[in-house]
């Protein structure tokens, strides 16, 4: 019986482990999604910075990224970017790709 709780409880910890490296990995993509908004919009580095950090925010409203993905078309169209869902995605999948990469990295 010990064994089986020794394998569940370790289970259990990978699982966190996991789940926290996800969160971290998504906030940072957000993150680079911001400033890659942000360079679109001709923000100034301090403009850019907060608006990195409401991107990340932005994430927390509901589940998916939905609302990260309105939020970034509303305001790249009020700054006038063109811009549509599908070139948001892209650089959504594409700013994952590189948060994973610099998670790797760091681990090294």
């Amino acid at each position: 019986m010990t064994d089986f709780k020794d394998r569940e409880s370790a289970f259990e910890s990978k699982f966190a482990r996991d789940e926290e490296m996800q969160f971290r990995v998504t906030a940072r993509r957000n993150r680079l999604l911001g400033q890659w908004a942000a360079e679109k919009m001709v923000l100034t580095p301090e403009e850019t910075d907060a608006y990195a950090k409401e991107v990340v925010a932005a994430d927390f409203e509901e589940a998916g990224d939905e609302d990260v993905i309105r939020k970034l078309l509303g305001d790249l169209t009020s700054a006038g970017v063109e811009m549509d869902d599908s070139g948001i995605r892209t650089a959504l999948s594409e700013k994952m790709a590189e948060a994973r990469r610099q998670f790797i990295e760091e681990a090294k």
